[in-house]
């Protein structure tokens, strides 16, 4: 790990990975999608609209992991000062809003068939908009504190604390009373779902994580070689400063 933690040897072991991993992801994608659109049965009380349940959960869970990655990274980055953590800190962010974006969307459609309204003030569906607003203001400090080291050390303080919701949002149907269902995959005594439809939804999930490892990497990979094209640039302009006196 601490070897990966150099900008060089990470690009060079990650960046064989990328395109194999678009590509699982892609592949993924089309099974996934194939199996929960024409092959998983309809449910028995909500019917074909259950077949929202192969975006929206895959995206849910993305979002709340790809928050504690940003976390986790965070905590790496402020407490060890490594850069390539905050680096990769800052790529996830917009990735996690995406995914958090697309879980209310298509929360809020299958809301609006089960529940018959699109939207209401729900533990869950509460803590899903806290954490989309995380998200907003962790991408907001990066943007608005000029200094690279003030914003990395803001924005990790930020990432931290905010980890303090994802419980809330993953035990928000257990501790108050909720218009979502229990759990019903991660759960004492295994799922609670027919085989036919927990497949798919296994098979999203996966996709969606390689989807997000992908994207990441991509712009981890991009960040980085922006750096290194601008470094000979810095040092060039100091060497003039340095020697223009004694031309002088």
């Amino acid at each position: 790990m601490e070897k990966l933690a150099n900008p060089e040897v990470f690009v060079r072991r990650t960046k064989p990975l990328i395109m194999p991993i678009g590509a699982a992801a892609a592949v993924l994608v089309i099974v996934g999608s194939a199996l929960g659109l024409f092959f998983s049965p309809p449910d028995f009380r909500q019917g074909e609209s259950v077949r929202i349940m192969y975006v929206h959960v895959p995206a849910a869970w993305l979002a709340l992991q790809t928050y504690a990655a940003i976390a986790v990274a965070s905590f790496v980055g402020f407490i060890w000062k490594h850069r390539l953590a905050d680096v990769a800190a800052r790529q996830m962010a917009p990735i996690g809003l995406l995914f958090t974006v697309l879980a209310i969307v298509t929360g809020a459609l299958w809301g609006k068939v089960t529940w018959g309204v699109f939207w209401d003030w729900d533990p869950r569906l509460t803590s899903m908009l806290v954490l989309v607003f995380l998200y907003l203001g962790y991408i907001a400090v990066w943007q608005v504190i000029e200094s690279e080291f003030v914003a990395a050390r803001s924005a990790a303080i930020l990432a931290m604390l905010g980890a303090v919701n994802l419980p809330i949002i993953k035990f928000s149907v257990d501790w108050w009373d909720s218009l979502h269902q229990k759990a019903t995959v991660i759960r004492e005594g295994g799922p609670k779902m027919p085989a036919s439809m927990l497949w798919p939804l296994l098979i999203m999930a996966l996709a969606y994580t390689l989807i997000f490892a992908f994207v990441t990497l991509l712009r981890v990979h991009t960040v980085l070689a922006e750096k290194r094209k601008t470094k000979p640039v810095r040092r060039a302009s100091s060497a003039t400063i340095e020697e223009a006196p004694a031309t002088s």
